[in-house]
């Protein structure tokens, strides 16, 4: 199986190129970013040394999808999509905090609610709570967004203002952009009989001034789902929940003593894991889209994606 792990590609009017953990970002002529989903997989903002088939095609058109259905509510930087695994939008300034929401008591906020701490983020989170119990109304809880291959850290609101990260006319956009797609975003998902837990989502700023929507929106590698049937009755049993997300990957490695952390080792991911993960990756896509995922050809997906962004990009 051909994965994409990594690209050189030497694209007509190419002024740069950014190699994130999961996404590789082209400049174009400084007016268009060429962004390519690669099968790459991080966990506790770490790269895993294997890649899951089929990763980068089934983000990008998830992430594809919800930008087209929430752009009537927020505006996006996206312009086309010339090829499965890549997007091609407007080259933004990014805003250097990730605006997460969260809906649940799941995840990070868990792991930090059971250590005994009740503010995340400079927001309370609610007393008496239970794992994936439902917080009273969703809590958006940022984090700073690393330039390197840095941990995220939480950050709160008053700090980002008070450091001038955004400005609070900005930020006010932010968080109101940040409210409505996940209002959007569980209203999708409970067409599809699931709950949107949490998710992230990252703005930047057009030349023009205007604050778009950037990078992924509502796929298993930013958010976290839940299926709604059988929620409530796993939770009376204090039983863990079904989900589709990236979590299943990181309970993965906790359970195999890997967190990120100094010193700590990457277990080594067997055939038949790297084939589980791909399979729970179709699994969502086809969840949350309700559609039947279709592979996209992988014999020379190398030449694939070079053809179709320089076909775009000539026109």
């Amino acid at each position: 199986m051909n994965t994409i792990n990594e690209t050189n590609f030497k694209f007509p009017n190419q002024k740069s190129v950014y190699k994130g953990k999961v996404r590789e970002v082209y400049n174009i002529n400084d007016t268009l970013l060429v962004m390519i989903a690669t099968d790459r997989l991080s966990a506790f903002d770490v790269v895993l040394p294997r890649q899951i088939p089929f990763k980068g095609q089934i983000l990008n058109q998830i992430a594809t999808k919800m930008m087209n259905n929430t752009a009537d509510i927020v505006p996006n930087w996206l312009l086309a999509n010339p090829d499965e695994n890549v997007a091609i939008g407007h080259l933004c300034e990014t805003f250097k905090v990730e605006m997460v929401i969260r809906g649940y008591l799941s995840g990070h906020a868990a792991r930090e609610y059971k250590l005994g701490k009740r503010l995340l983020c400079g927001v309370t989170m609610a007393a008496g709570l239970k794992e994936n119990d439902k917080f009273p109304e969703p809590l958006i809880t940022p984090s700073t967004k690393a330039d390197t291959g840095d941990h995220d850290e939480d950050i709160s609101r008053e700090e980002i203002l008070s450091t001038g990260i955004v400005s609070e006319k900005d930020y006010l956009i932010l968080e109101d952009y940040t409210r409505k797609l996940f209002q959007r975003g569980t209203e999708i998902a409970a067409s599809r009989g699931l709950i949107l837990v949490d998710t992230k989502y990252e703005f930047g700023k057009t030349k023009e001034g205007k604050i778009v929507l950037i990078d992924e929106i509502h796929t298993p590698d930013s958010s976290r789902y839940f299926y709604e049937e059988g929620y409530q009755e796993r939770q009376d049993k204090g039983e863990p929940q079904k989900q589709l997300s990236k979590e299943f990957v990181r309970q993965w490695l906790i359970e195999n003593g890997f967190q990120g952390l100094e010193g700590q080792q990457i277990p080594e991911m067997s055939d038949a894991k790297i084939s589980e993960i791909s399979n729970r990756y179709i699994e969502l896509y086809e969840q949350i889209t309700g559609e039947v995922f279709v592979k996209a050809t992988t014999d020379n997906v190398m030449h694939r994606i070079e053809k179709n962004v320089n076909s775009f990009l000539s026109n």
